[in-house]
């Protein structure tokens, strides 16, 4: 996430740093899009580790270029295909050199980018990583590859990812894969598939491994980890269970997740959160709009009454210092501005902390690009939503000035951007806090007092 939160998430992309021991072959790697795609993408590595491949930070010296792809929303697909064509341009220097798109946009433009724009050698969709080996081998032979089938069963559970970009201190476990949820507007379930729930022994085992390497924080990832359901023949683990199985390991292992749904968050997770101090007090609540009417559209299977009561029993329940964070999208179909106010009020009743805020744009195939018109004009959409944005500026401040002259604990995860004179961590609820270094080293917990304050950044000073 970027530091102010603010901006465009979805169209960041990452480039992978570290370096193997082993392996002759060079593989660079991008991954775009959300945390899920990250975690792929140290999935993919771990695979092609033990078929030849060490990574490279340096795109040059390349022998495979994966692309790890988003679909979500059109200027990423407009993204990866301009890095394509320029990435395409090393092969006049290195003739060997192979190009692959792996994740979301893989089914829908399997096609295009293989046979009509001849941009990519191999194409890989989400349930099918493991069979890079074999698609490499195609590829290697002169052929063209693609696997874009979906799992019904596919957890990836028995790799061990390999962290890549890492700070050593934070890194994500993926809970499940797929999403059940049918969102009018989401292109999710026809490119990641059916929801299943990964062996929670199994995501227990990868938390101890990553504390025994000197990682303090797990983000859970899942499109809703809500919705996680794992059972056995004698067993049956909720995503409560789970979080209070993980948040055993050590106190201080930190813990957080994303993405939760308004339909599926439960008072027994909420109080598994208060239960346990290393589990954060931090939500990401997506909203998407505060229209009931619009919400019906986008099949989001509650309302606006649904939702604030959600954000009433957050706070009842953790107080009102929990974090709570949203996605918000302006412009959806038939959006009038009777409901884009009714968003605005709904941001004023909640106050987030930060949000991920975007105009719609209609993706092929979902049921809203059948059913509906795209039919708010695009400069409505971009008014809107920089409304939307300005009023989450104002509320981030105000809430980050209700911290000044409190102590949290923070967890150091380096030193700040700006300087190596300071170093900086999260609070419980997910704000970043920049404080001077004294002797205190990346991995380490330390007290701090809030000073000052943007709408994006706490400063403050270690309480020793």
């Amino acid at each position: 996430m970027s530091e102010n939160h603010l901006t465009e998430e979805l169209d960041e992309a990452k480039i992978t740093v570290n370096e193997f021991v082993s392996g002759t072959k060079k593989l660079y790697i991008e991954s775009y899009g959300c945390q899920m795609n990250f975690a792929d993408s140290e999935v993919v590595a771990s695979i092609l580790r033990s078929n030849g491949y060490s990574t490279t930070s340096d795109v040059v010296e390349a022998d495979l270029i994966l692309l790890n792809t988003c679909a979500i929303r059109d200027n990423a697909e407009q993204r990866v295909r301009n890095r394509l064509s320029i990435l395409n341009s090393n092969k006049k220097r290195n003739p060997e050199l192979k190009i692959g798109v792996l994740g979301c946009m893989a089914e829908r433009l399997k096609t295009k980018f293989l046979e009509e724009e001849k941009m990519v050698d191999l194409v890989v969709g989400p349930d099918a990583y493991r069979d890079l080996p074999n698609l490499l081998a195609e590829v290697e032979e002169g052929h063209k590859a693609v696997n874009v089938f979906l799992s019904r069963e596919e957890t990836y559970a028995d790799i061990t990812p390999i962290r890549l970009d890492s700070n050593g201190v934070s890194a994500f476990i993926s809970i499940m894969r797929g999403c059940n949820n049918m969102c009018s507007f989401c292109v999710v379930p026809f490119t990641r598939g059916r929801e299943r729930s990964r062996d929670p022994y199994s995501i227990e085992k990868e938390a101890k491994e990553l504390f025994d390497q000197g990682y303090r924080e797990v983000t859970l990832l899942g499109q809703n980890v809500d919705s996680y359901l794992w059972k056995s023949e004698t067993e049956q683990f909720t995503f409560a269970n789970l979080l209070e199985k993980i948040a055993l390991i050590h106190p201080d292992l930190r813990i957080r997740f994303s993405t939760s749904h308004p339909k599926d968050i439960t008072d027994e997770v909420l109080y598994t959160m208060k239960k346990y101090d290393n589990i954060c007090n931090y939500i990401h609540l997506p909203a998407q709009s505060g229209s009931s009417r619009i919400l019906e559209l986008m099949n989001r299977t509650y309302d606006r009454e649904w939702y604030l009561g959600k954000i009433d029993r957050i706070r009842e329940i953790l107080g009102e210092e929990c974090g709570i964070s949203h996605d918000l999208i302006a412009g959806f179909c038939t959006e009038t501005e009777e409901d884009h106010q009714d968003t605005l009020t709904l941001m004023d009743y909640v106050k987030f902390d930060y949000g991920y805020m975007f105009y719609y744009s209609e993706r092929p195939g979902t049921p809203a690009a059948k059913k509906y018109e795209d039919d708010v004009p695009e400069e409505v959409k971009k008014r809107r939503l920089n409304e939307i944005i300005a009023k989450q500026q104002e509320h981030s401040l105000e809430r980050n000035q209700m911290t000044v002259g409190k102590v949290y604990r923070i967890l150091i995860e380096g030193e700040s951007k700006r300087s190596d004179e300071d170093l900086c961590g999260r609070t419980d609820q997910n704000k970043m806090v920049v404080f001077p270094r004294k002797h205190y080293k990346k991995g380490e917990y330390v007290n701090v007092r809030i000073l000052s304050c943007s709408a994006a950044t706490l400063k403050g000073e270690i309480v020793d």
